[in-house]
């Protein structure tokens, strides 16, 4: 086993798939609204007018890769703290990169997201006092009290993941032993493709079996769920435990196309057939399959063409907090200002995701980047102009040959 050097590069890629993955949250719930069909509980608008059925496929698809490669990423750079800096380093930076930007975000959050989905409602029922009757429910402090973590329930499960992996990762330092051979056993079957894709489809399977669902069922209660936390902390683990074996992160170039491809056409056939024809333990096989495919492949495609460093991809990298963090009350209520467009619906989810995607990146780059508010969700601030962070990189760069 190759041993792990003491300081770990800046992973260029991993940072620019965490960030897309996120963003991805701005495509889901844009499009969500124009799915039609029976709305979900956890998301009970549906554009009365105008909507395509078709457009469930790319919500559908989201969903089966979206989070679990989110969360590998998270357990990797998790991972990353606390071998490279320290423990208390990783516990410490978790804590105030999530926890508290939750305990703010939350509260704040909570009316708009609410309010807004109160409001939409009534526009989409016809209700021309929609906006006075939303103002009036808020008429108390508690009415202003989270109920819910809404979309932030993966910052929530994070903070779990943080404490969990944090005291596993102490034990395990206690247990050398015990931690090399854990580390061996998941070297060599990561070693081949498509050894480790079945090892890891057929674990998830197991899970799945477990659940007795065809997916994981994600859960916004504060009230911590069993399944959401297995599901979720078993990719963060693996993540974690692939920082261990970074040296095979290359071998993810390995078939990148070809696991991305075939996903992508197994899951559309999914879709549009399978789902009629399968039972459901196979269901469960193909969706964990695509999952996995995925994982391995898109992470594959953004080490092959996002391993240099991109000026503009990391202006990206460091918004996307907050685009996540501001997105989901604009996905909510841009929807009720646009009902009466005859235009077809989805024209509707592009506007909506386009406009909600350009007020994120104006309040950031204006509000947010070089303010307190960037410094309290990325640790620090940062200039505004592309051409400032080619420099710094570049003075980063050189700072890192001196020191060699």
């Amino acid at each position: 086993m190759k041993t792990i050097p003491h300081k770990t590069e800046r992973l260029h890629a991993l940072d620019s798939l965490r960030a897309i993955m996120m963003m991805l949250g701005l495509v889901l719930h844009s499009v969500i609204t124009y799915i039609g069909g029976e709305p979900y509980s956890a998301w009970p608008i549906r554009d009365p007018n105008n909507f395509n059925i078709n457009l469930e496929l790319i919500n559908s698809t989201i969903h089966v890769f979206r989070m679990p490669i989110f969360m590998v990423v998270a357990g990797f750079f998790a991972a990353l703290l606390f071998y490279d800096r320290s423990a208390s380093k990783m516990f410490k930076n978790r804590m105030y990169r999530i926890l508290l930007p939750f305990l703010v975000f939350v509260i704040i959050l909570f009316p708009l997201v609410m309010g807004g989905m109160n409001y939409t409602l009534k526009v989409f029922d016809g209700n021309v006092n929609a906006f006075s009757e939303v103002l009036a429910s808020f008429s108390s402090l508690s009415d202003f009290i989270p109920l819910r973590t809404m979309h932030l329930w993966f910052l929530y499960y994070l903070i779990m993941f943080s404490i969990a992996s944090y005291l596993l990762g102490l034990l395990f330092q206690k247990a050398p032993k015990v931690s090399q051979f854990t580390h061996k056993i998941f070297h060599s079957v990561f070693q081949s493709p498509f050894l480790r894709l079945i090892v890891f489809t057929a674990i998830t399977v197991i899970l799945l079996v477990y659940m007795d669902r065809s997916w994981v069922a994600t859960s916004t209660s504060f009230m911590p769920d069993l399944n959401t936390f297995i599901f979720y902390f078993f990719f963060y683990m693996f993540g974690w435990l692939l920082f261990k074996s970074k040296s095979l992160l290359g071998t993810f170039k390995r078939f990148d196309w070809f696991f991305t491809i075939l996903a992508f056409v197994a899951y559309i056939w999914y879709f549009y057939i399978g789902y009629e024809v399968l039972d459901p333990f196979s269901i469960k096989v193909i969706k964990a399959s695509c999952c996995w495919l995925l994982i391995f492949g898109v992470t594959g495609l953004f080490l092959r063409y996002g391993s240099n460093h991109s000026a503009r991809m990391r202006y990206v990298s460091d918004s996307s907090y907050w685009v996540y963090l501001l997105h989901l009350p604009l996905t909510i209520i841009i929807p009720a200002l646009i009902v009466d467009w005859d235009i077809p619906g989805t024209l509707k989810f592009i506007f909506v995701m386009t406009s909600t995607a350009v007020i994120c990146f104006v309040t950031y780059h204006y509000l947010v980047r070089n303010s307190f508010i960037g410094k309290f969700l990325n640790g620090r601030t940062y200039p505004r102009q592309i051409s400032e962070i080619r420099k710094a990189h570049e003075a980063e760069q050189l700072k890192v040959q001196f020191d060699k």
